[in-house]
């Protein structure tokens, strides 16, 4: 049996994820920074080198040391940037590792706790299917998070890391095309549902206003945010 994944152990993992790509991205534009003030420096100091070059013997002596401490310090960008290059690979094969882990939430918490909360709004789930996925001619595609069924209703999920307003507007769109690529709910009654760890500010707001359900963290677990009077949307 496997170890239960619990809320707190994906929420730490995207927090150290997160700052971890942050603060990569943050040393990667200083060392642009830098290595851009170095190079018009060096620029300044060339064309300094060729207009006094005749002067004295001395300050060519000074000016070629001056190269040659630009070239060390041009090696030392280099390796700097290489070294950068190395972390954002690590970083990324962290985030990879992160997007199995989400699955792990999506089935581990998420659809676990659906047939309490619709239980709760009147509607029996009897089944919960994740990573639903159909195909029309057109090279068109439908893939759905997860699909809870009960017999005269499905309630298509979209669940995100971070929900924004864009991901309720796309969802929408393909809540309206559900019944097209799954002709077996022709009959039944849609309703959406969209559920994110964290939710940007008013999203939560419009996504109800939408008539969708709001699925969002409480501890170790979820709940819905819509108040007892909400009323969803019929697709």
């Amino acid at each position: 049996m496997s170890q239960t994944v619990t809320f707190d152990d994906v929420w730490k993992m995207f927090q150290e994820v997160s700052a971890q790509m942050r603060e990569t991205d943050r040393k990667f534009q200083e060392m642009v920074r830098e290595d851009r003030e170095r190079r018009a420096e060096l620029d300044r100091r060339f064309q300094e080198t060729d207009r006094k070059f005749q002067e004295t013997d001395r300050k060519f002596q000074e000016t070629d040391r001056e190269i040659k401490e630009t070239g060390q310090q041009i090696k030392e960008v280099s390796s700097q940037m290489r070294d950068t290059d190395r972390k954002v690979k690590e970083v990324s094969q962290q985030v990879g590792n992160l997007g199995s882990r989400w699955g792990e939430f999506v089935e581990g918490i998420v659809a676990p706790a659906c047939e309490a909360l619709f239980a709760a709004r009147g509607i029996s789930v009897r089944e919960v299917h994740p990573r639903v996925k159909a195909n029309l001619p057109g090279n068109r595609h439908l893939e759905i998070d997860l699909l809870a069924v009960n017999g005269d209703v499905v309630i298509p999920i979209e669940v995100k890391s971070r929900l924004r307003g864009e991901d309720v507007r796309d969802f929408i769109r393909r809540l309206g095309e559900l019944k097209e690529f799954m002709p077996r709910y022709a009959d039944a009654r849609v309703v959406g549902a969209v559920a994110g760890i964290v939710v940007d500010e008013g999203v939560d707001r419009h996504a109800m206003n939408e008539g969708l359900f709001v699925i969002v963290q409480s501890g170790d677990s979820v709940k819905l945010a819509n108040d007892g009077e909400f009323v969803p949307r019929i697709w």
